[in-house]
Order: C-alpha cells, then structure tokens, then sequence
C-alpha cells in the first residue's frame, strides 16, 4: 500500500481550506491527524459535502456512501490515504 506523503497532506490541507473558505487559516494551522468533525476542526455535514465535491473535482475519487465518508473525514491522513489508495497516486 502507498505510503501518505507530505505533499498529499499539504494538497489535503489546501483544499480544506480553498473548498471551505477558511481564508484565515493556513496549512500548518491544521493537524494532519486531529478530527475534521467535532472537537477537532469542527466541521459539519454542510463541510462534508463540499470536500466530496472537492476531492471528486480535485482527485477524481468518489465518496459512495455516509459510511465510506464517515472513514475518509476522520482527518487529513485518513483522506490523504483514501485518495492514494482510490488512485494509486504517490
């Protein structure tokens, strides 16, 4: 399995941040392993649908069910590995 590499997590972090309008807030701001949802980030199902619309836009990799996004959205690791493992990208 590819292994998650610190270029993927910058591009994760940047479209977090450009797809939610964080304008004030910058890359290193945000944990690479910290919730997205609740404590963490804070996002909500509103931000949910906008990185799946990022990441089908951005990577071209499908989000198919609350299930599978629950796993993605767990952090910027956890979506930096789906889209590796989805497209096999480096």
């Amino acid at each position: 399995m590819p292994e998650v590499n610190d270029e993927l997590i910058e591009k994760m972090k940047q479209l977090i941040i450009t797809r939610l309008k964080l304008g004030d807030m910058r890359p290193e701001m945000i944990d690479n392993d910290a919730p997205l949802f609740g404590e963490g980030l804070g996002l909500d199902s509103i931000d949910a649908l906008e990185l799946v619309l990022g990441l089908e836009k951005e990577f071209g990799v499908i989000i198919p069910d609350a299930d599978v996004g629950r796993k993605v959205f767990q952090s910027v690791r956890t979506m930096a590995q789906y889209v590796l493992d989805q497209k096999g990208m480096v």
